[in-house]
């Protein structure tokens, strides 16, 4: 009863299902190239997007995500109450310089690849509880820019191993609203941090799949389902590694989830010709290929009932020079979309 106590209060219940009004979702070169294409409202040519820095091509991803959101439902900056994002980048500054153009009171968050369904529960529960109307939130990340401060910049050439992941070029935004035409949040489950004792920053998807599977496992029992009552249960971004070894761990502890059921955000966006290595990943990851793939999926019928899992490794180049090993954590939320 006492471990069933616990999980349930990581578990929050939207009583009052809000909704994700709009979204927007822009990407790179290298997205435009992907599986998930269509499903992109704005894609740039290049990674500079017309910028002198790739860390101010960061912060226009983010501010043209957030734009498109709030044009597609109509919506002003000042209609909306609050934005809650966050980024990769040092001191989280792109979104932090992009919330200067927006001029919308501001939550900065960091929960490293997993802020964008920390970003849309915290939303969520703000809106269900009538703290606001109308709350914008987004996460980003841009392949050089990212890159360049956890690894080697792309023009020192590195060798990656097969485990490494792509950091997409990215950035995923959604109005959260008490009403209106749109999928519902349900639930959320906010996640612990798990460290394995891993160290390899070139190994992110193994690190945090025992995240994801503590996150599932806590949210399937705090609600008492089984995982057969979601069309999708979809983590943000392990990779082909992190995702056979977090489908495994779920195997061996008794979770009938099926292979077909249980996909990665990371796998969906780029074509297996492209050189991405284990998959996909970035705090952009989750947010586009969520916002903008899934949901498409969600309207058209294809999914009812979705658990988005986003996944994090909250460590730093500093952390990583002091051979600390990699935290990680995972935050669920469900969504439903049924007409």
């Amino acid at each position: 009863m006492g471990g069933e106590s616990v999980e349930r209060q990581r578990t929050w219940i939207f009583s009052n299902k809000p909704v994700i009004l709009s979204t927007g979702v822009v990407g790179g070169p290298f997205e435009s190239n992907g599986k998930i294409a269509d499903d992109f409202d704005i894609l740039h040519g290049d990674l500079w997007i017309g910028q002198e820095s790739y860390e101010k091509a960061h912060r226009k991803l983010l501010e043209e995500a957030c734009f498109r959101a709030m044009e597609k439902s109509n919506l002003k900056k000042e209609d909306i109450e609050f934005f809650l994002g966050g980024d990769l980048i040092n001191q989280i500054t792109p979104t932090s310089f992009g919330a200067r153009a927006l001029g919308i009171p501001y939550m900065g968050l960091f929960g490293a690849c997993s802020t964008s369904m920390e970003g849309l529960a915290l939303s969520s529960f703000i809106v269900n509880n009538k703290g606001a109307n109308y709350v914008l939130t987004a996460a980003s990340s841009h392949n050089a820019a990212v890159e360049k401060q956890f690894r080697y910049p792309t023009e020192y050439g590195g060798q990656k191993p097969p485990t490494a992941q792509w950091t997409i070029t990215g950035a995923g935004a959604a109005v959260i609203a008490q009403e209106g035409d749109g999928p519902a949040i349900v639930s959320a489950t906010i996640g612990k941090v798990v460290d394995m004792g891993l160290t390899d920053p070139f190994n992110m998807g193994g690190a945090m799949a025992p995240a994801a599977v503590d996150t599932i496992i806590a949210h399937l029992t705090s609600l008492k389902l089984d995982p057969s009552y979601y069309d999708l249960i979809v983590t943000g971004d392990l990779g082909s590694i992190g995702r056979s070894i977090a489908f495994e761990m779920l195997t061996e502890r008794g979770i009938p989830i099926t292979d077909q059921q249980f996909q990665d955000c990371g796998l969906m966006i780029y074509k297996d010709s492209q050189p991405v290595f284990s998959g996909g990943s970035g705090a952009g990851c989750s947010a586009v290929v969520g916002y903008g793939h899934l949901l498409k999926r969600m309207k058209k019928g294809e999914v009812k009932r979705m658990l988005l899992v986003a996944t994090g490794a909250l460590l730093s180049p500093l952390s990583f020079q002091q051979n600390e090993s990699i935290p990680c954590i995972a935050h669920a939320v469900s969504i439903e979309y049924i007409q």
